[in-house]
């Protein structure tokens, strides 16, 4: 296929690609080139291709370039820096790396046909689908033992990048074709900050299915029934609900359909939802008002403890779970913020603005009715932490 017309017909489509957990493994990159098919991937890359540059592809082209790659893209319907945009998929790949696809799935194979003349052994091939098992099929069809590939699935979008919302994580699904592309993988990823987890393709699509495609199926049968998830009166069991659903609205709507319909597992998930859904539904209609509370209960797990203390430490594990990852994210806005000092030729340290948080943060303690002192002491130890990140 000529690049030409391969890729008129497999960028129809070329938009963002949003991907959305998973626990993580935090393992070092490795030092060495690593072998894969009698391969060598180059050990340190530079340089990375994006197909794609629609909304994911331009937020991780941004991370990537943040982090210290050129990047090249090409995307004949999307805006980019000039000095990032390639003529052709042939421009792009040309010297890269790296290969990463982001187009959407149901357009994937014509893409990868189009990129296989233009890529060596020595270049490694990723794409970042929702999905697993159909983009690997199509990878290891077109590429087999010649180019190193490996399929992932970064469980993050435009939106949380946007938030600096921390930790990125990435499921990456090991190739036994060529056994050292997970490892290249991991390294290119633990770059630009990510965590990693290594998971078989049936095994993500299963999980993926259960999560992924259920929350965007729930979100968007509420948002059809007429949910208004803004609701200012809403009881906290659904503010997480209403988050959940502007999140699959604002951040990858555009996915829905390639989840549920690109997902092998998606249709027996939507299946065994909408049925426990209708058993509930008639259980409720016919439970006897003397017998509806034990009828209706949900089950509660077995503990030695008492259940408020359990859920009493469960909500506490939560929200400090929440505080290190906002940790995570002020400590991004901190390097921002020393960049755009930099740029100013302001100094780091401000402490008339630092005067000023604290002063604010004592304010909303009073407001809550909190001790206020304690409150600077955190904050103090807050901006301490942000002038040790910053520099």
């Amino acid at each position: 296929m000529n690049d030409a017309a391969g890729a008129r017909r497999s960028t129809r489509s070329i938009d963002g690609l949003r991907a959305s957990g998973a626990t993580h493994s935090n393992a070092r990159a490795p030092r060495r080139a690593a072998r894969g098919g009698g391969a060598i991937i180059r050990a340190l890359m530079r340089r990375i291709a994006m197909l794609g540059h629609g909304r994911f592809g331009r937020a991780l082209s941004d991370l990537m370039v943040e982090s210290g790659f050129e990047v090249r893209a090409y995307d004949p319907h999307a805006e980019m820096p000039a000095e990032r945009r390639a003529s052709s998929i042939e421009e792009a790949a040309k010297g890269a790396d790296a290969v990463i696809v982001s187009v959407p799935v149901g357009v994937m194979p014509d893409v990868l046909r189009a990129l296989r003349p233009h890529v060596t052994p020595e270049q490694l091939v990723l794409d970042v689908g929702s999905v697993k098992v159909h983009p690997i099929e199509a990878m290891r069809e077109i590429f087999g033992t010649e180019i190193p590939w490996i399929g992932t699935h970064p469980l993050f979008g435009p939106v949380s990048l946007a938030h600096a919302e921390r930790p990125l994580r990435v499921v990456i699904c090991p190739n036994p074709m060529h056994p050292g592309t997970a490892a290249q993988a991991r390294a290119l990823y633990e770059r630009v900050g990510c965590w990693t987890l290594e998971q078989d393709a049936h095994a993500h699509d299963k999980a993926m299915a259960d999560t992924h495609a259920l929350a965007f199926f729930v979100a968007k049968g509420m948002l059809d029934a007429g949910v208004d998830p803004r609701v200012p009166n809403a009881p906290p069991s659904f503010q997480a609900m209403a988050r959940t659903i502007e999140s699959v609205r604002g951040d990858a709507g555009h996915l829905f359909a390639a989840i549920q319909a690109e997902n092998p597992y998606a249709t027996d998930a939507r299946r065994r939802l909408i049925d426990a859904l209708t058993a509930l539904d008639a259980s409720i209609a016919k439970a006897a008002p003397a017998t509806r509370d034990a009828t209706l209960a949900i089950p509660e797990s077995p503990v030695e403890q008492s259940a408020e203390l359990v859920e009493a430490r469960d909500l506490i594990d939560e929200l400090d779970r929440e505080i290190v990852e906002r940790l995570a994210r002020r400590a991004e806005l901190s390097r921002r913020a020393r960049a755009a000092k930099a740029r100013d030729g302001k100094p780091v340290h401000d402490p008339t603005r630092e005067a000023q948080v604290l002063a604010a943060r004592r304010e909303w303690a009073n407001e809550l009715q909190i001790d206020a002192q304690s409150v600077e002491d955190v904050f103090r130890a807050v901006l301490r932490f942000s002038r040790r990140v910053q520099g």
